[in-house]
């Protein structure tokens, strides 16, 4: 064979090859080895906690209310009602997709807890004497939060806590207050219809 035509047939070959990894990225695109198409936009602004927001349309949007209540152990059972949303499992990829990811739990602002459940005990030791605010707030896999019109995605509610006796009975502890309708801080379309907690 002349040299001419193995440089033909090497360059052949190189052109299979290149052909052939091309067409298996394209197939591995075609069963969801490719980046997703980006979900809402960032803001330049941030949430309470530093976490950027993620801003998307208001129709369809994620959304959350809360309820919270007393339990006979002296602890507090706390209830998210969301819409339009799922949570994820443990070990989800850290990216944005839409209608999914988890909820931030907190205390007069402070961090509680990462909910990947509608349901959570909210322990007596975190709530002190007095009224507090407890908040649930939805954020995407990849840590951003879920935003409408500017505000993050979520709500509130006021629970009021009266320090247990040494002699405090289950009937007792179950008559603390709670005002748990739930205040929805983002505004109209929650659960609960944006209405603060009477």
């Amino acid at each position: 064979m002349s040299w001419t035509r193995r440089l033909c047939a090497a360059l052949a070959g190189c052109v299979l090859l290149l052909a052939g990894s091309a067409g298996c990225g394209t197939g591995d695109a075609r069963e969801g080895g490719a980046s997703p198409a980006p979900v809402g936009k960032i803001l330049e602004d941030r949430g309470q906690d530093g976490q950027p927001l993620r801003e998307v349309a208001p129709e369809g949007a994620p959304d959350v209310g809360i309820e919270v209540q007393p339990d006979a152990a002296g602890g507090w059972d706390v209830r998210l009602t969301v819409r339009n949303f799922r949570f994820s499992p443990a070990g989800a990829a850290a990216r944005a997709v839409a209608g999914r990811g988890l909820a931030h739990l907190f205390v007069d602002g402070r961090p509680v807890t990462r909910l990947r459940t509608s349901t959570y005990r909210l322990d007596a030791r975190l709530v002190p004497r007095g009224t507090h605010h407890v908040t649930a707030r939805l954020h995407a896999d990849d840590g951003t939060v879920w935003a409408v019109d500017g505000k993050p995605v979520q709500s509130t509610a006021d629970i009021t806590a009266s320090e247990p006796g040494p002699a405090m009975t289950s009937d007792a502890a179950s008559r603390r207050k709670a005002r748990t309708q739930g205040a929805d801080t983002r505004g109209p379309g929650s659960p609960d219809g944006g209405r603060r907690a009477s």
